[in-house]
């Protein structure tokens, strides 16, 4: 399964950035190899300075050894071996009618001394946090999101739904992130679904990222804009950097298990401001994206 998985990672990851470099056009991704002491390493692939994406990653990471002392308090085992790997993505366009974008698909398993898998999982999700709120395009996300959910079970759309609405929750301001998409974390073998059925399914939302996304671009890259509008695009970028350093958890866990800095820190866009008691003017666009992200929306 892990073999099959990391297959699928590198492929995606060379699907999406030259799809993401050919709607830029001007801008190409670096790429970044890097070894983690402890065992494994990854890809990191950034743009900067594009004329579309003012910055962006598309990682991938496989890494395996000794469990952390941390991890193994958290999963309540000891001694225990791991192996992880998974394609992680964030995306901060230029213009402030373009929705910055993050995805992530992973693998994990852990292992006893003598190297038998004692348990194994998947998880991962996409979502869109716009900074003007264009209903089509929510529309069209989650319309995509739910058609990839529901080739696998009608009630994943819905309950993976539910969960990304309740994870990219910024509770100190009351609001969430964006207008979400799908989380799923855990999803381990049962009854009625097998392992290889899980990996169907990420990789079917997987494989739907840039049907999710790239039309939204498409739409929206061309549209002139003001410094007014572009000056609030950064104070909302600062509220994706509180989400990203107050309450995620795979920021928090990579800062405190000795992680990759410059590649947890990615996600952070270039250019943020945070002004003081900012409030948007009455019935304008910017007060209907705060007053829509207080009350998140059922957009299928």
């Amino acid at each position: 399964m892990k073999d099959q998985f990391v297959t699928y990672i590198k492929t995606l990851q060379n699907t999406i950035t030259s799809k993401l470099e050919a709607i830029d056009g001007t801008a190409q991704f670096k790429e970044d190899l890097w070894k983690r002491e402890g065992g494994g390493g990854g890809k990191t692939r950034v743009i900067e300075n594009g004329s579309v994406f003012e910055k962006g990653g598309v990682n991938i990471s496989e890494v395996h050894g000794e469990l952390p002392e941390s991890m193994q308090n958290y999963f309540g085992v000891k001694d225990a071996n791991f192996f992880a790997c998974g394609l992680s993505l964030v995306l901060h366009p230029k213009n402030p009618f373009v929705p910055t974008v993050h995805a992530n698909w992973r693998y994990f398993e852990m292992y006893d001394q003598q190297g038998n898998i004692v348990d194994q999982w998947f998880g991962g999700g996409q979502d869109l946090t716009p900074y003007y709120l264009f209903e089509e395009d929510a529309t069209h996300f989650h319309k995509v999101c739910k058609t990839a959910c529901d080739k696998h079970h009608t009630d994943f759309y819905a309950k993976y739904k539910a969960r990304c609405d309740e994870y990219f929750y910024n509770s100190h301001r009351g609001e969430a992130r964006g207008i979400g998409g799908l989380f799923f974390d855990y999803l381990k073998k049962t009854e009625t679904m097998k392992m290889e059925d899980w990996y169907n399914f990420v990789t079917e939302v997987g494989d739907s990222f840039l049907e999710a996304y790239v039309p939204i671009v498409e739409r929206r890259k061309g549209l002139s804009y003001t410094q007014e509008q572009r000056d609030w695009q950064e104070i909302r970028r600062g509220r994706y950097v509180e989400f990203n350093l107050v309450h995620d958890k795979g920021t928090l866990f990579g800062l405190k298990t000795n992680g990759r800095i410059e590649s947890i820190l990615m996600s952070l866009p270039p250019h943020v401001q945070w002004r003081y008691d900012h409030q948007p003017e009455p019935n304008s666009a910017e007060e209907k994206l705060v007053t829509r992200l207080q009350n998140p929306k059922d957009w299928v």
